[in-house]
């Protein structure tokens, strides 16, 4: 992800769907995970909520990057443990400096 490049040392794992990121996430570790609330097969809150439920990744931060920008998802995003929620169109620097909070060693 270009908008991510600014922090170096990552490595990405992108998944196509819900069911998907699920999946990956039972293979290999991740330090964060970026959700948005509409992807196929799955609302991006499901994949929050199970993130959230799993004992070996639930305090992982998951930010949500998404076009929903109305209260309600916020809402209901914070209440099923989003770390971060994020309106698209955003700045990309914006975005890296975020992550980058998020993924210091004292939040991990």
């Amino acid at each position: 992800m270009a908008a991510l490049a600014p922090i170096g040392g990552l490595g990405f794992e992108q998944a196509v769907s819900g069911v998907d990121a699920i999946e990956r996430l039972s293979m290999k570790p991740v330090d964060l995970i970026i959700l948005d609330l509409n992807m196929p097969d799955m609302h991006g809150l499901e994949v929050l909520r199970f993130v959230r439920s799993q004992e070996a990744i639930q305090g992982l931060p998951v930010v949500i990057l998404t076009t929903r920008g109305d209260e309600e998802s916020r809402r209901a995003a914070f209440r099923d443990g989003a770390t971060l929620y994020l309106t698209k169109p955003f700045a990309p620097a914006a975005l890296a400096t975020e992550l980058q909070a998020l993924l210091q060693p004292a939040n991990l």
